[in-house]
């Protein structure tokens, strides 16, 4: 249940409609409430305010009347503009990167802004009256205080226009794009991946089942019920399934991936404690979704940069610079990556007995992800290759582990190698000198065969 509520969280602040809805409902509730104290302390006190003078009911209605109409018409405007935003970023940047516009919080207050003013005006305009007009003899009414707080509102959606003028022009910006995914990327690792303390710790290796190592007659597979992308893992109420019934999970997949059913989701042992409300329950605990999204998924931004850099260094595009851009916030992210340690894939309870096996991140897979993706486009090109190396070389620079530093090696090695093939004359011996420097700055040479790593290449995924 926790898995699901996670995910209907992530996609309300991924949507267009939820806060916008939120500022009208508001706005229709402060449009009551003004009234309200109108209506019951009257506009006695703008008496003593010189600067202040009671409107007519003539006045204010043609006053309210106008804001209304012109709120709703500069609100259209703003839905039209921010649908051609959209399209032109999902035609030049990629379809995936939709959510990012769409759950931009800027674009999201401006059209409730607009929506929010005009439905206050219209709910105020609604209670003015004329003297005698319903033939009741009741005096006039005119909520003065509600029409200062229409004229606030006013102002405020000025100001408003003005921002999203600049906001719209900004937020496209390819730059401004990169900037948005590679910060958040950031952000995850750090958020993911502990800092570095001393040497990391190994000592929970010896706990995962020998079961677990090879196919065991007393595991239990557990498979998807549905089909989609999995979005959110909820490891807390895993951990809590598993130590329930004094078992052990483990998880055979991780947000990001497709599955359907047949599709094996975890792995529980001993099988003999695995019953159908257990197994429920696991399955509950892994949401799914028609799309991927960043939430737990690191995968997914570093795809969104390699599919911006694919798209610049695409024959019809052919902009490298942009490319270029892609790979100094993948140097970034990978430079702050190599700096922490790896989170442990084996979750202890409270009495510490193993009850939880986590899909592992490998460093080596991330890197491939994201560097061994772009290779084969940025080898076509000088600028984007002789960047490429230099941001594998800025990220080699701020390694200290053995293995993180050969894996990185042996990507530059085969990028030299892709090169050598793709490019031709000064280019490629441009590359090559560019190669061969920052392999020697590790510390190997450039003839130095490549160590195995024991990479494994992820599918791609949409």
């Amino acid at each position: 249940m926790k898995a699901r509520i996670l995910g209907w969280a992530g996609a309300l602040r991924e949507s267009y409609w939820f806060v916008p809805t939120l500022m009208a409902v508001s706005a229709i509730l402060m449009a009551f409430a003004m009234v309200y104290v109108d209506s019951h302390f009257g506009a006695a006190w703008m008496d003593d305010l010189p600067w202040l003078y009671a409107a007519r009911p003539d006045g204010a209605r043609g006053l309210l009347s106008a804001v209304g109409g012109s709120m709703i018409g500069v609100a259209g405007t703003t839905f039209s503009v921010t649908i051609a935003a959209v399209v032109y970023a999902s035609g030049q940047y990629g379809p995936r990167l939709l959510s990012n516009f769409m759950g931009d919080r800027g674009n999201q207050v401006t059209l409730g802004t607009f929506i929010a003013t005009f439905l206050y005006t219209i709910i105020v305009l609604r209670t003015i009256r004329s003297p005698g007009e319903d033939g009741s003899g009741i005096g006039a009414f005119v909520p003065q205080l509600a029409l200062l707080v229409a004229l606030l509102l006013v102002l405020t959606s000025i100001a408003v226009l003005i921002y999203f003028i600049h906001h719209v022009p900004q937020q496209i910006h390819i730059n401004s794009v990169i900037e948005q995914i590679g910060g958040r990327l950031l952000r995850e690792i750090s958020v993911r991946f502990p800092s570095c303390v001393g040497q990391p710790a190994d000592g929970h290796g010896d706990l995962l089942p020998d079961a677990f190592r090879t196919t065991g007659a007393n595991t239990a597979e557990i498979a998807a019920r549905g089909v989609g992308y999995i979005r959110i893992v909820d490891h807390d109420s895993l951990l809590e399934i598993a130590r329930r019934r004094d078992m052990v999970v483990r998880l055979r997949c991780q947000p990001g991936d497709f599955v359907h059913p047949g599709i094996a989701l975890a792995s529980a042992l001993p099988a003999a404690r695995l019953d159908d409300d257990a197994r429920a329950d696991i399955v509950r605990a892994i949401g799914l979704g028609s799309r991927r999204t960043p939430m737990q998924d690191l995968r997914f931004l570093l795809d969104e940069l390699v599919e911006i850099a694919a798209r610049a260094l695409s024959p019809g595009v052919n902009d490298p610079f942009t490319a270029s851009s892609c790979l100094d916030w993948l140097a970034a992210a990978f430079a702050e990556l190599v700096r922490r340690d790896a989170p442990s894939p084996l979750r202890l309870d409270d009495d510490g007995a193993l009850r939880l096996v986590a899909y592992p991140q490998r460093f080596a897979d991330l890197v491939d992800q994201g560097f061994g993706a772009l290779a084969q486009y940025a080898s076509t090109d000088r600028i984007t290759a002789e960047r490429f190396l230099l941001s594998l070389g800025s990220v080699m620079d701020a390694c200290t582990s053995p293995d993180r530093l050969r894996c990185l090696r042996d990507q530059v090695a085969a990028f030299r190698d892709l090169a050598k093939e793709e490019l031709k004359g000064a280019p490629r011996d441009s590359v090559m000198a560019c190669a061969d420097a920052v392999l020697s700055r590790s510390g190997a040479g450039p003839d130095s065969p490549p160590a195995p790593t024991g990479s494994t290449r992820p599918a791609r995924r949409s």
